[in-house]
């Protein structure tokens, strides 16, 4: 008599469910590292354009480890095709993850919808990478039937060393050889691959004909089009970065902190517009920027000024105005990077402009973190400064916040001396006169006697600076507002613009702002609300 009873599945030799599970799990591997390249990627690019670090972190982050969970979920019908469902999971999480960048800074460049846009892809790419895991899971048992907790085991054992080698190929690999938009499109084609290998290899006789044809055209179509980004890369973000600004740009870069550009305008009245931008935010206008140095420069020389130590101000121009003064014996400028100083001693616009300021024989240049630099220096016991000029960018980051912290300013006290003075960029009284308050109350608690004024200058509107002088009271009395007796000649600034530039209108004067910290930042939420209506 004949047995009716269905025979159990083939199960395939142990040498050849080695090999395929150590596939898999090396899939998994990849597939891991390049989910976490574009997590990074995100991150990155945020920074870079938006430039708040921990707010675009914790979005992305939030948003992409919530979709992960829905993508899981929604990955359960799939389980009854996995291999099939799996490569089309990963060439579309490959055309998505390894296009990403360029469209998100298309969207930054045409629209106002950027974080929306980074949102949306953020959720698209969680959810194909939360569908990975369940699909290989799955794949993996098909192989051989192994004790569910074991295999979750090497599973995530793999997930998550493949994240590790992600992390540390990012910074380290894919941004020093590719950067940032070729870096992406780079993991979007190893994903691509990944995914369609193992299923070619291992499940090749599971997949019908015309799953087979629809995976070939699926993988053909986003080939294509990771080919045509990778190799118009250089043409579409020139073409979506020309539309941020006004006037063409004859210089752009991304170095190792912050994206560089220079706009040129020529007219013919033969008066040019040079313009620079660090990540997109506007640092000098070179029609007007003679307003800003001189007032930024010329009250803090009103005394002794042999020794000068600038912090910031890479592009030169407020050492340009330092050096008219022939009896300054040596100038010690600090820059974070050295691609603005490379700028500034080489571009013929910026030479121009600076007057071939790194020439001179007077200045020493250092590239270097300006926090670490003066702490270093302070712990060494250096000679202090007649004059430290603070010219940093606004601290609408939580990396330039740090340089206005009482901390930094209390440090920067120890480099200048007893008679000396400090000038500090302060940002704006008008569009943000709590921001303004809150660094001159940092600068007041920090020891100094401090003189507040404005000018106006028509690139930024009205533009705020602090004068400061240490002492040795409880409460030091505020610098004399003057121009030094040996005052070069000056375009904008006079004695009597010098006076005007002490009265504050009523309804920007501030008097409750607190003090900001290492650890309690609050000039960075002043500026993040204060800024965000204009």
């Amino acid at each position: 008599m004949t047995s009716t009873t269905a025979a159990p599945p083939e199960t395939p030799p142990r040498e050849f469910s080695r090999t395929a599970r150590a596939v898999i799990l090396a899939a998994a591997l990849v597939c891991a590292a390049c989910g976490l390249v574009y997590e990074l990627a995100l991150i990155a690019l945020g920074s870079y354009l938006i430039g708040d670090t921990v707010v675009q972190a914790s979005i992305v982050v939030s948003v992409m480890v919530f979709a992960m969970g829905v993508g899981s979920l929604l990955a359960k019908p799939l389980q009854r095709y996995p291999a099939m469902s799996f490569v089309m999971v990963e060439s579309l999480l490959a055309l998505l993850g390894g296009s990403a960048v360029l469209i998100l800074y298309q969207a930054f460049a045409t629209t106002d919808l950027y974080t929306p846009m980074m949102v949306v892809l953020a959720a698209l790419i969680g959810v194909l990478i939360g569908a990975e895991i369940p699909l290989l899971m799955t794949m993996l048992q098909r192989i051989r039937a192994q004790d569910a907790g074991s295999a979750v085991a090497d599973m995530f054992a793999a997930d998550y060393l493949g994240a590790l080698l992600g992390g540390l190929a990012f910074p380290f690999v894919l941004l020093p050889a590719f950067g940032l938009v070729r870096g992406t499109i780079a993991a979007g084609a190893l994903n691509l691959v990944a995914g369609t290998v193992v299923v070619a290899w291992l499940f090749r006789r599971s997949v019908p004909r015309r799953g087979w044809a629809a995976i070939a055209a699926l993988a053909a179509t986003v080939s294509t089009v990771l080919t045509v980004l990778l190799v118009r890369a250089d043409d579409i973000e020139v073409d979506a970065r020309q539309r941020l600004f006004r006037d063409p740009i004859t210089h752009a870069e991304r170095s190792d902190h912050q994206e560089i550009v220079l706009t040129e305008r020529h007219r013919l009245s033969g008066v040019d517009d040079v313009r620079l931008f660090l990540n997109g935010d506007l640092q000098f206008a070179s029609p007007d920027e003679y307003r800003y140095h001189e007032s930024l420069v010329h009250p803090a020389m009103a005394g002794s000024h042999d020794r000068v130590l600038v912090l910031g101000g890479g592009d030169g121009l407020a050492l340009r105005e330092i050096l008219r003064y022939p009896d300054v014996e040596e100038v010690t400028l600090v820059e974070l990077d050295p691609a603005v100083l490379d700028l500034a001693r080489e571009h013929a616009s910026l030479r121009e402009l600076n007057r071939d300021a790194f020439a001179d024989e007077r200045v020493d240049a250092v590239d270097a973190d300006a926090f670490g630099w003066v702490r270093d220096q302070v712990d060494a016991g250096a000679e202090p400064y007649d004059v430290v000029v603070v010219d940093m960018p606004d601290p609408d980051s939580t990396a330039t916040s740090k340089l206005y912290s009482l901390e930094f300013y209390g440090m920067v006290r120890g480099l200048v001396a007893g008679d000396g003075r400090m000038v500090v960029q302060a940002g704006s009284p008008f569009f943000a006169p709590r921001s303004f308050a809150c660094i001159e109350a940092t600068v007041a608690a920090a020891g100094f006697g401090v003189a507040p004024y404005m000018v106006s200058v028509p690139s930024f509107g009205d533009w705020g600076f602090l004068l400061a002088a240490p002492g040795d009271a409880s409460k030091p009395a505020a610098p004399p507002l003057r121009l030094p007796d040996d005052a070069p000649p000056l375009r904008y600034l006079s004695a009597d613009v010098l006076r005007a530039a002490t009265v504050f209108p009523p309804d920007r004067v501030v008097t409750d702002a607190e003090v900001s910290t290492l650890l309690d930042p609050v000039v960075l939420e002043y500026v993040r609300q204060e800024w965000q209506t204009y």
